[in-house]
C-alpha cells in the first residue's frame, strides 16, 4: 500500500485539486484508493462530495469505527472527509504528553485493502501535517510556478529533510508538480526552468492553467468526469501515469533486491 501525502506549507498551489484528481485518476486505472482530507476547510467534501456519518476528527480523536468515517464516492474510490473540528484535533494532539507525532500513524495502522492512501494536507507545518508526513512513505509537492511558489518549495524540501533526520524517518519526495502554469508568462517559464534544473529527477510535467479545472469543483466532479478532453484532464492524466510508472519501478527494484539476497 502506497501512502502519499500531498503537501506544501504554502496555500493556493493546487494541493486539493492535485489530491482529488490523482485519486480519481488512479481509481480509474483499477487501483483501490482512499482519499483523506486533513484540511479543516473540508475542500474535498465541497469539491466532490462525501456522505459519511463521521469525519477524520472522529476517527483520530473519538476512536470512531473506520466504516463510519468513510463514504464510497465511486468504483475503487473512498473518501474520509474533514470538518472544522479538525482544528480542535490539532490542539488536542499537540497537548498529548508523548506520542503526539504518531497519532495518525497509529489510527491508520489498521486500515488495509487499499493500493493507495492519499492525504490532502492543509497549508501548514503543524502537528497534524507532521503526523501525516510520519505516516506517509511518499510526498507529492504541488508548487505554483511563481517566485513565491519556488521559495515555498525550497522550504518544504528542507522541512522534510529535517523531519526525516529528527525522527529517523524515510519520507521520499517522489513527485514535484508544477501547477498554475501559464506559458504566456515569463515568470512561469522562468520558474519551470529552475524546477527542471534543480528537481529534474522527480519533476512532473506542468499542470497548465485551465478553466475546466476551476469549474470542476462547482460541478462536484473530478476533471476526468467533468471535462475528460480538457487540458486539465490531459495534464493530470500524465501525472497519474507517472505515479503508476513509479509503482512499476518499485516492483522491479524489490525483485532485484530479492534476487540479490538469494544469490
Amino acid at each position: 500500500m502506497r501512502k502519499i501525502c500531498v503537501i506544501n506549507q504554502k496555500g493556493g498551489v493546487g494541493k486539493t485539486t492535485t489530491a482529488i484528481n490523482l485519486a480519481a485518476g488512479l481509481s480509474r486505472q483499477g487501483k483501490k484508493v482512499l482519499l483523506v482530507d486533513l484540511d479543516a476547510q473540508g475542500n474535498i467534501q465541497t469539491s466532490i462530495g462525501a456522505t459519511s456519518q463521521k469525519s477524520v476528527y472522529d476517527f483520530l480523536i473519538e476512536n470512531a469505527e473506520f466504516h463510519e468515517c468513510v463514504s464510497v464516492l465511486g468504483t475503487n474510490l473512498d473518501i474520509m472527509r474533514s470538518e472544522e473540528n479538525l482544528t480542535k484535533a490539532e490542539i488536542l494532539i499537540s497537548k498529548l504528553p508523548e506520542g503526539n507525532y504518531t497519532v495518525l500513524k497509529e489510527a491508520f495502522s489498521s486500515v488495509k485493502g487499499y493500493d493507495y492512501v492519499i492525504l490532502d494536507c492543509a497549508p501548514s507545518l503543524g502537528i497534524l501535517n507532521q503526523n501525516a508526513m510520519l505516516y506517509a512513505d511518499e510526498a507529492i509537492i504541488p508548487v505554483s510556478t511563481d517566485h513565491l511558489g519556488l521559495d515555498a518549495l525550497k522550504k518544504m524540501v528542507e522541512a522534510i529533510r529535517n523531519l526525516n533526520d529528527y525522527f529517523d524517518h524515510h519520507l521520499r519526495i517522489t513527485r514535484i508538480v508544477p501547477t498554475l502554469y501559464d506559458a504566456r508568462m515569463r515568470s512561469s517559464r522562468q520558474v519551470l526552468h529552475h524546477l527542471q534544473n534543480d528537481y529534474y529527477e522527480v519533476l512532473s510535467d506542468p499542470i497548465r492553467i485551465n478553466a475546466r479545472l476551476r469549474e470542476a469543483p462547482e460541478a462536484m466532479q473530478s476533471i476526468f468526469r467533468y471535462a475528460p478532453s480538457s487540458r486539465g484532464a490531459l495534464d493530470y492524466g500524465s501525472l497519474v501515469r507517472l505515479v503508476l510508472a513509479d509503482e512499476q519501478q518499485r516492483v522491479v527494484a524489490s525483485s532485484v533486491s530479492y534476487a540479490e539476497s538469494e544469490a
